[in-house]
């Protein structure tokens, strides 16, 4: 707790969660899907500064170690920030290039009403599993079948939701996700056991989302016809120079993240490709664009304003039809800059929340009223939902709650799989539900469609945390150390 001299009680420790809550809740009221464009950064600045108070004159923090608290708190952040400036120049320049409207064009020729939502589900899945990135997963595939959902005439909230639900379910599973592997590691136990283990309450999870998404598609009635399909096909076919050769460049990066090449070279690697295919194969488009912004210059020059403009700015392609041109509008990484401004926020305020002492004396509420394996479980995946909100950091969420009960579920005789589980149950795939948790920004600003709008579609992230609280109750999939093994363990703690 940094230099305070007085431990918060749990009132001063919930009195800024209640403000922030109560506030964001006026304010969703208020502006709706506009809180992103400033109202909810003011919220949690307020929220911070009242957190900030607490901290100063009820427990002697000193203005140094607040400070310290914050920009902490912030660096931690600043790989997700920059990963979040370069998945919009990534969108603009595979936008540009034809790559995103290539995939949608495909997509529709292959894609039917009726299976869409559990093939967006499935195929979301498979690339976040082969990737072990659900940003990336959604920043690429996801983009292109939120234009193809659109066009089958689906609601943005509901694609949204198959597609992050298939995202998490894979960025979950893969062995090659940070958090798949971190939260074996904060567990005290290896990878695969976490991933087998894991599979106990994930398959159900799973299995259930994609049979809802399934009869949705059987029964729903979207609004889109085979004429509109085809007409949006047409379009994009006169518009862009589509061919295969487009392809190479998401399949060079999903290469790159297969080989575990870092996040960030990846994606600057995919902006920059989809660059040089935008100048190879669609200079059509590029002129269209010169000649609508009234820019003077040969085909070079304006083949680089063009090309700069899709990396840091919006770019909107016109065509004659209006479903199209909504399809073909992105924001570049000008138009991430809401999300990185409630992400400093969000972070500011969880950091004078955690140097003051005030989440640990939550955490500490919660452990003393464990008294079950069932009540653990569920107190568990409940301290990751809240760091997920208080924190807006999954990662936060997943080493905080794992420092605070790896002791406690040792000492209970549970084995660590049981612990780094219910982490990625909880904190994991209930991130991406928070508006302004880093996951959940990030995800609303990169398919255009509000947290709010999406989260109540995202059924895998739903039920992943009830499932994992029904097994702990039930007692089914739990495993525990043997009284050979309690007794090495009880041995090791005297010696210690």
């Amino acid at each position: 707790m940094g230099n305070t001299s007085k431990r918060p009680s749990i009132l001063e420790a919930l009195f800024p969660i209640v403000f922030l809550m109560v506030l964001l809740a006026i304010n969703i009221k208020v502006f709706g899907t506009e809180g992103l464009s400033g109202s909810n950064q003011l919220v949690l600045i307020i929220s911070a500064a009242v957190a900030g108070l607490i901290a100063a004159f009820r427990l002697n923090v000193k203005w140094g170690v607040i400070q310290d608290g914050m920009i902490n708190s912030i660096s931690s952040a600043m790989s997700s920030i920059l990963i979040l400036l370069l998945i919009g120049a990534l969108a603009g320049t595979w936008m540009l290039s034809g790559i995103v409207p290539a995939m949608i064009y495909y997509g529709l020729k292959v894609l039917n009403p009726t299976v869409f939502l559990l093939a967006a589900c499935v195929v979301c899945g498979v690339v976040s599993v082969a990737t072990g990135s659900s940003w990336t997963t959604v920043a690429t595939v996801g983009v292109a079948l939120l234009g193809i959902g659109k066009a089958l005439g689906f609601g943005e909230g509901l694609v949204g939701g198959a597609i992050i639900s298939g995202a998490y379910f894979g960025d979950k599973m893969s062995p090659l996700s940070d958090t798949t592997n971190l939260a074996p590691a904060m567990a005290g136990t290896d990878l695969f056991t976490h991933i087998k283990h894991m599979m106990k309450t994930t398959v159900p999870s799973i299995t259930i989302t994609l049979i809802i998404f399934g009869v949705i598609g059987v029964i729903g009635n979207p609004k889109g016809a085979i004429g509109q399909v085809e007409e949006i096909s047409t379009v994009i076919s006169n518009t862009f120079a589509i061919n295969g050769w487009l392809f190479i460049v998401p399949s060079v990066i999903f290469l790159l993240i297969i080989k575990k090449v870092p996040a960030i070279p990846v994606l600057l690697s995919g902006a920059i490709l989809g660059a040089i295919f935008a100048v190879i194969f669609q200079q059509e488009v590029i002129r269209n664009l010169a000649t609508l912004l009234n820019m003077e210059g040969g085909i070079s020059l304006q083949s680089f304003k063009i090309v700069m403009m899709a990396l840091y700015g919006e770019t909107a392609i016109v065509t004659s039809n209006e479903i199209v041109n909504e399809l073909l509008i992105t924001g570049g990484m000008s138009g991430m800059l809401y999300t990185v401004w409630l992400i400093l926020c969000a972070m500011a305020f969880g950091g004078i929340m955690e140097v003051s002492g005030m989440l640990k004396v939550i955490a500490e509420a919660v452990i003393s009223k464990v008294n079950s394996v069932g009540s653990l479980i569920a107190a568990t995946a409940s301290t990751g939902l809240f760091f997920n909100v208080t924190t807006s950091d999954q990662y936060l969420a997943i080493l905080v709650p794992g420092r605070m009960y790896a002791d406690i579920y040792r000492k209970r005789g549970l084995k660590g799989e049981n612990l780094s589980r219910t982490l990625e149950d909880s904190a994991t795939v209930t991130s991406v539900l928070i508006p302004w948790n880093t996951c959940g920004a990030t995800q609303a600003s990169v398919l255009g469609v509000a947290t709010l709008t999406y989260a109540p579609y995202c059924f895998f992230n739903i039920i992943s945390p009830i499932m994992t609280i029904l097994f702990g109750y039930l007692n089914w999939g739990i495993t525990y150390y043997s009284k050979k093994e309690m007794k090495l363990i009880n041995e090791e703690e005297i010696v210690a």
